[in-house]
């Protein structure tokens, strides 16, 4: 009995512990994972403040003297042609935006060497005149100077300085291709010439992409002469800015710019000057333009604009137009002086008028 029991007990035993084996091995009655995938990161979502929403802001200018006429039995003119261009440009090289604009200033003398254009009068750019100046009845197209000059600068966005440079123009730099004859009939050789100025002047100033572009000029006259002993002076003084805004109406970029465009004649109404000459901007003369030793700040006037620049970003055109100055148009403000001593109302006018 004893051995029937100890064998009865041995096979038990046996029983339970293959019934334990069996019962680690069965699945759980929950379902096993799937063997497990190398994780996947998910794609990065590219937000729209990655995205490369930044552009270079880019001012050009491009001065002649070329249309000036002695006087004679009539007036002599003393004409200065100044073009201008503003651009942004992409990181890829396009151009975002783009405005161009230009202003034509006759200043008239007579055989005796004296000036009859009153010293006070003011300059209207062909934009400002629009319709007034008068290009439309004489247009095959129909179109006044700005609506062709507008064309012309949307034609350029999205192109690259070299396609602008390509475009297909005829002896008299009149366009040629199809797709812009219908809206552009204007030689286009000095826009161009302007807009690459502007684009090779082009740098990162905190535009954004998307903000809107603004170019302005103001002109005077008062710093000509007539002719007596010495030569007669007729001077165009023309102060150019680019500026772009954002949404809120505040400055996100601006470059600033200026040219003294002279026309020297005589006595006897002639012209002395050589009206091949282009005249150059403030800023393309550089230390040559030779303000830096009578400057009490050590600076030159392009180093003195570009200061004043960087100064109004972030400023509203409020902001700009109460900066406090003298009796000369100078600042006064103590968070300036060190850096900007030059007169600053044609500045202020030029920003003012775009940001109205």
């Amino acid at each position: 009995m004893k051995k029937l029991l100890t064998v009865l007990l041995t096979a038990m035993t046996a029983l339970c512990l293959l019934a334990g084996c069996a019962e680690k091995a069965e699945p759980s009655a929950s379902p096993s994972p799937s063997p497990t995938a190398p994780a996947v990161s998910p794609t990065p979502t590219v937000s729209a403040a990655t995205e490369p929403d930044t552009a270079k802001t880019g001012l050009g200018v491009v001065n002649s003297i070329a249309k000036s006429k002695d006087a004679g039995d009539s007036d002599g003119i003393a004409q200065v042609d100044s073009s201008a261009a503003a651009v942004l440009i992409g990181p890829d090289g396009k151009i975002i935006s783009c405005v161009i604009d230009q202003v034509q200033t006759k200043i008239t003398f007579d055989k005796t060497g004296s000036i009859t254009t009153p010293l006070d009068t003011g300059f209207k750019t062909k934009n400002e005149l629009a319709d007034e100046y008068g290009m439309k009845k004489a247009s095959d197209i129909g179109k006044e100077w700005y609506e062709q000059a507008a064309a012309f600068a949307g034609y350029v966005e999205g192109k690259t300085i070299d396609e602008i440079k390509g475009i297909a123009v005829d002896e008299s730099g009149h366009p040629e291709a199809a797709d812009l004859t219908s809206s552009v009939t204007i030689a286009i050789g000095d826009l161009v010439s302007v807009i690459e100025k502007a684009v090779n002047n082009a740098s990162d100033k905190g535009a954004g992409a998307a903000d809107k572009l603004s170019l302005a000029i103001v002109t005077n006259i008062n710093k000509s002469s007539g002719a007596s002993e010495k030569e007669g002076l007729a001077q165009a003084y023309s102060t150019y800015v680019a500026v772009t805004t954002d949404d809120s109406g505040k400055i996100t970029s601006c470059a600033i710019d200026a040219s003294q465009s002279n026309v020297n004649f005589d006595a006897s109404g002639k012209i002395t000057s050589d009206l091949s000459f282009t005249p150059p901007t403030k800023n393309e003369l550089g230390d040559e333009y030779g303000m830096k030793k009578a400057s009490d700040i050590g600076k030159e006037w392009y180093e003195q604009a570009e200061a004043f620049a960087d100064y109004v970003v972030g400023k509203t055109a409020d902001d700009v137009r109460n900066i406090a100055v003298d009796e000369a148009g100078h600042p006064t403000g103590p968070d300036i002086t060190s850096s900007v001593t030059v007169s600053i109302g044609d500045f202020k006018a030029a920003i003012s008028k775009k940001m109205q």
